[in-house]
């Protein structure tokens, strides 16, 4: 997992409530139990022009050339609604996005996004529209000091719990967390295996 510690970049404004899972990553383009070759099915049901093609519709944002490079998105409320398919937060990372910035996330896709190294940053709708008034103006989104920057320098700040954050900065899945422990962990098998040594094949 990539850490994250700040970033300025262009923000995608697709202002939805209720952006469910289906509509990030439809099931007909979950083609693979892995992590990549999902971004090209990214938004698939709003950025083509048919199912299962290709063409894109040129006014969906992610198809407008000053929105390409976007390495945020900005949406509504309930964003990653729906299903619990970790496919989403894998299809918006692998696209290249590095943070979502709405006014609520279903808990299971907002669980998904930290172990995915993807920020998912909560502020209030009517900040997340002053965003977007102002793009494609990069802003700058730091988990050091837990804010957004604004285009016109305007300081808006967010909270995640410590862990997640402490699970971005640092690059860091479940996995990863677990053997930060790793000193504690041997420690605790070496005792335990002199207690009950048939526990342990040798």
């Amino acid at each position: 997992m990539i850490p994250f510690t700040s970033m300025t970049a262009i923000a995608a404004p697709l202002i939805r409530d209720n952006v469910d899972t289906d509509a990030i990553i439809p099931s007909r383009e979950m083609k693979t139990v892995g992590k990549t070759g999902l971004k090209d099915g990214l938004f698939a049901g709003w950025r083509y022009t048919q199912v299962g093609g290709r063409d894109p519709v040129p006014d969906f944002i992610l198809n407008q050339p000053a929105y390409r490079e976007a390495r945020f998105l900005l949406s509504g409320a309930n964003f990653g609604c729906g299903s619990s398919r970790e496919h989403a937060a894998w299809a918006l990372a692998e696209y290249g996005f590095r943070a979502i910035v709405a006014p609520s996330f279903n808990p299971i896709f907002h669980g998904n996004c930290i172990r995915n190294g993807i920020v998912p940053v909560t502020l209030a709708i009517e900040e997340i529209v002053k965003l977007a008034d102002a793009m494609p103006a990069p802003i700058h989104i730091s988990l050091e000091e837990m804010q957004v920057m604004g285009a016109d320098g305007t300081a808006l700040p967010f909270h995640l719990p410590e862990e997640a954050r402490r699970a971005l900065l640092l690059g860091l899945d479940p996995i990863g967390q677990t053997l930060l422990e790793r000193d504690r962990i041997e420690a605790f098998l070496a005792k335990d295996a002199l207690i009950r040594p048939w526990i342990y094949p040798h």
